[in-house]
């Protein structure tokens, strides 16, 4: 299990374009499961409605965990696309 924080930089937060992307990023390292948790809620980041749900907004903290056999991978590709859309 690999398992990072990211605190939101993006004015809007986590909204629909950047949340679509990252749900499709998370997928695409199927089996590899990605969740996402802020305040003690955690969903899977490949659930694009459960995603948006989260209302994630700018200044929030997320904790990243990413678990599965391609792990490591997903994580560096997770944590380079936070920084660069959110």
């Amino acid at each position: 299990m690999v398992q990072f924080t990211y605190t939101i930089q993006d004015e809007l937060g986590i909204h629909a374009r950047p949340a679509g992307l990252l749900a499709k990023l998370a997928k695409s390292f199927d089996p590899t499961v990605v969740s996402i948790t802020k305040e003690g809620k955690t969903v899977k980041a490949s659930q694009l409605m459960k995603l948006m749900a989260l209302a994630v907004k700018k200044g929030n903290e997320i904790t990243v965990t990413v678990e599965g056999e391609r792990e490591e991978e997903a994580a560096a590709a997770l944590k380079q696309f936070l920084e660069e859309n959110l």
